[in-house]
């Protein structure tokens, strides 16, 4: 099989990526079937079902190495959008841990009652969220885990203060197991832009990669699937002209066996 060679610059990171062959792409596994299945089920919101085709849960999910029998930590699951699919895609031989901190958790109340939602456990920690930044600093976060198989963290690491984020990520690579993975898909800023209004909820992919790597994480792989060219990364994320259509990063670490 022939192979393409990517050299991260800067990074001393060389990822060996194979080619893979026509229509291959088009074939789902099995867990991405599940997926498909868990979208259709009827728990879910009919607002929700409306991002699924922007968020595409089938690939970014396989991406992230998930399988259905994984214990999961999701980050900040806001009001549940992630939450109503790995809910029941972990209910019979997983869990999912939903964190962040306690009154926001407390959106997910009447979702979390409904039958899919039986393997899902709140897991409140001590943030801060500022509220007219809404950046969330901390200090020795710990989340009490171990041996969590896989951390997720959509659309949140922007959220997370330049100075809290080493903290957090160290307090990720605690959670998981040894071969445990780190999942982060965000809003793309222009490499080395310095801070603007319009891109603070937007992150630089190659600081995000450093950052995680100085927690002690392996830098795995990249996906594209996320990548829209007519976002000109200039604008505030929530604005008419790129919302539902952000270019979006998707990295993936692995916390190294010993």
């Amino acid at each position: 099989m022939k192979t393409n060679i990517i050299v991260a610059s800067g990074l001393a990171a060389v990822l060996v990526l194979p080619v893979v062959p026509a229509g291959a792409a088009d074939a789902l596994t099995a867990f991405q079937k599940k997926v498909r299945a868990v979208m259709d089920m009827p728990h879910r919101s009919n607002k929700n079902r409306l991002r699924d085709r922007n968020r595409d849960p089938v690939k970014a999910l396989h991406f992230c190495r998930m399988r259905d029998d994984m214990t999961v930590l999701d980050w900040a699951p806001g009001r549940g959008w992630y939450t109503e699919i790995l809910g029941p895609l972990l209910k019979d031989n997983g869990l999912l841990y939903v964190s962040t901190q306690a009154a926001r958790l407390k959106r997910l109340d009447g979702l979390l009652k409904k039958e899919p939602m039986s393997k899902v456990r709140k897991l409140p920690v001590d943030v801060i969220r500022h509220p007219v930044s809404h950046d969330i600093t901390a200090k020795n976060l710990d989340f009490g885990l171990t041996g969590v198989d896989l951390v997720l963290n959509f659309r949140e690491y922007h959220n997370l203060d330049p100075s809290t984020r080493l903290d957090f990520n160290r307090a990720v690579h605690k959670a998981l197991k040894p071969g445990g993975y780190y999942c982060i898909i965000d809003h793309t800023r222009r490499h080395m832009e310095p801070d603007t209004n319009e891109n603070r909820r937007r992150v630089d992919p190659v600081l995000a990669i450093k950052e995680v790597q100085a927690a002690g994480f392996e830098f795995v792989d990249f996906a594209t699937f996320f990548l829209r060219p007519d976002d000109e990364l200039r604008f505030e994320v929530g604005r008419r002209t790129v919302r539902g259509n952000t270019d979006r990063f998707t990295l993936l670490f692995r916390k190294p066996a010993p």
